[in-house]
């Protein structure tokens, strides 16, 4: 059967699922090795040499003036991460991203984040995969070594401690923390600095 091209990101985009060994999913690999390839080059260069930051606007296909990440980084589908404006990514970022990860402006993420967008089917986990898109909202700050899982929006001004498995979405302006997140308070969305 013919696919049209980008047919895979339509399958992810709706949550899917793919199945790896269908015609279309090679869309999606030649994506894997484009990006695991331009991050390999951004992680050859010495930190304090600026050039490395070619190598990842190339690998999101936007200039990055406006956002900062540092290296060691790991992104799986450049083609799948939009940024909003003055986004700070520390050091040891995993992305995966195949499903969608979109961070809105202001969005502070400490070293060692992982996001997740993609999921193994529970009967056919060899071939088979689900996704669901991760949104961190404006001006969210995600702790130390903090892992989000697909599906999860992570609300406006919220804070997610350090350590945290974000399994369900959080509210804006909520501190969580633990595994599973849960919230541990709220923050008084008036005294807010942007």
């Amino acid at each position: 059967m013919e696919y049209p091209k980008g047919y895979v990101y339509e399958l992810m985009d709706r949550g899917g699922p793919t199945t790896v060994t269908e015609p279309y999913f090679t869309e999606a690999v030649d994506e894997m090795i484009r990006a695991r390839t331009l991050c390999a080059k951004a992680n050859a260069v010495l930190p304090d040499d600026m050039s490395y930051v070619t190598y990842l606007e190339e690998l999101f296909g936007r200039k990055l003036d406006d956002v900062r990440i540092l290296t060691p980084f790991t992104c799986d589908f450049g083609n799948r991460v939009t940024f909003g404006k003055n986004v700070f990514i520390n050091h040891s970022a995993i992305l995966s991203a195949s499903g969608g990860i979109e961070f809105e402006d202001g969005v502070m993420v400490a070293p060692g984040l992982r996001i997740a967008t993609i999921n193994h089917d529970m009967y056919d986990r060899h071939i088979t995969y689900t996704y669901g898109k991760v949104t961190v909202k404006k001006n969210a700050w995600l702790g130390l070594n903090v892992t989000i899982c697909p599906g999860v929006t992570i609300g406006k001004y919220a804070v997610v401690a350090a350590g945290a498995v974000v399994t369900k979405d959080v509210p804006d302006y909520a501190v969580v923390g633990g595994v599973p997140a849960k919230v541990i308070k709220m923050l008084d969305p008036n005294q807010m600095k942007d």
